[in-house]
């Protein structure tokens, strides 16, 4: 049974006696069970009571049949945890989990299990109009299974049911990211509430979003909360969200920040956004020319708080810090772990000034095959390093990134076997 043919149907006694009509079906999700039907709305008169499910003898033909004539005629007030189908579900958009998506929800498939009603199915597509004179009529819906989705984004009166994560938390930084582009005010508000509980996952998908996006979402939050997700930030992507913060609200947010990540902003707010240095990242690991190769790879290993991407070359720093050479990963794991770096690294390495534009950056690293490159001052001293996916961020043209997303494959209609329908024991206290 689908809920767009339940909706306004007559209620009728058991005596035949109308009462009123179908307004809206009441849910309660249960995690990954179905969620299950534990009351109806009903419109009597001008106004809206709660009738319980077990005064529902059957949502079967052209009327919903009720045990008995007598109505609580209280005007209906929604409990805590409840969701109403058609107010907050019906139309709504929610998460297609396996598409990472926010799709409408058209129509949702109500079926009857060992112990009562649950819903199932849900319907993506839009449905066409009848037209006159043509056959056919209305197309047929496309169910799919509920479970498919994380329901319910942008309301925020359920979202405590779901639990504080959901499945949300499971997405990649960058799928979230995409979901925040395409969402509405209050969609985004939500998922920006459920992502906050792991902040280390906020701040990630912060470093994805587009800089509109990125600027736009943080100018809502305050100066503390700006700074909570730019401490976690890397320096440099912290640095370009600073700048494109409103001018009034710079300093405060710099203030707030710790001052080990305050000292790094300030250092890259110094550079040119477009050179080299603008886009260099600070996590560097250096060791000294005499250091073995098995040495090296400790060092690697135990840099937790280093951006991983900068972590594929080891930089071989004289006094003063000078750069003499670089050593890739692959390189020292195929070496003699008792070699001396000195005697393993690339000397002369390519390398790049602070001032240099991002695009003879980009040219160098295609021609020498590099996923990174080490920026030095004038006298060969090492100041920062930039990734490979930092100038492909950079240098990929603004059109492509607008470009509409390959289509997903149709989703075949998914029926659930009776084995896997839940057994329902919830009900409304």
């Amino acid at each position: 049974m689908s809920l767009s043919q339940l909706l306004r149907r007559p209620l009728v006694g058991r005596g035949g006696e109308a009462v009123g009509r179908l307004s809206d079906v009441i849910v309660r999700l249960r995690g990954r069970d179905y969620p299950m039907v534990t009351g109806l709305v009903a419109r009597v008169g001008r106004g809206e009571v709660f009738l319980p499910v077990e005064q529902v003898a059957g949502f079967d033909g052209a009327q919903v049949q009720l045990t008995s004539e007598v109505v609580d005629l209280r005007p209906f007030e929604r409990r805590e945890g409840e969701v109403l189908l058609r107010a907050d579900v019906l139309g709504h958009r929610v998460l297609d989990v396996a598409d990472v998506e926010l799709v409408r929800a058209h129509d949702l498939r109500l079926r009857q299990g060992p112990d009562g009603w649950v819903v199932d199915g849900l319907d993506t597509h839009p449905h066409r109009p009848r037209v006159f004179g043509l056959v056919g009529g209305q197309a047929q819906q496309q169910w799919r299974d509920w479970k498919s989705f994380e329901p319910l984004i942008g309301h925020a009166r359920s979202a405590h049911v779901r639990g504080p994560f959901g499945r949300l938390g499971r997405l990649k930084a960058a799928d979230i990211a995409d979901l925040l582009e395409d969402a509405n005010r209050t969609e985004s508000h939500e998922i920006l509430e459920t992502v906050h509980a792991d902040p280390e996952l906020e701040a990630d998908v912060f470093e994805e979003l587009e800089p509109d996006s990125q600027t736009r979402l943080l100018r809502e939050k305050s100066d503390q909360e700006i700074a909570e997700v730019l401490t976690r930030m890397r320096a440099d992507d912290a640095a370009d969200a600073i700048n494109d913060l409103p001018q009034a609200r710079r300093q405060p947010v710099l203030d707030a920040l710790p001052v080990g990540q305050r000292t790094k902003v300030l250092t890259l707010m110094g550079f040119n956004p477009s050179s080299a240095g603008g886009l260099m990242s600070l996590d560097i690991l250096t060791a000294a020319p005499s250091c073995t190769v098995s040495q090296a790879l400790s060092l690697v290993s135990e840099a937790r708080t280093l951006q991983p991407e900068a972590l594929v070359s080891v930089h071989v720093v004289e006094e003063g810090n000078r750069l003499i050479g670089t050593a890739t990963v692959v390189v020292l794991l195929q070496a003699d772990p008792g070699a001396a770096l000195e005697q393993v690294m690339v000397t002369e390495p390519v390398r790049v000034l602070p001032d240099s534009d991002v695009e003879d950056v980009a040219l160098l690293m295609t021609d020498y095959n590099l996923l990174t490159v080490p920026v030095v001052d004038e006298g060969d001293r090492i100041l920062g390093v930039i990734t490979v996916d930092d100038i492909l961020e950079t240098v990929i043209p603004e059109d492509w990134r607008r470009r509409e997303p390959a289509p997903h494959p149709a989703h075949r209609a998914e029926e659930i076997a009776p084995s896997e329908r839940p057994n329902v024991t919830d009900t409304r206290e």
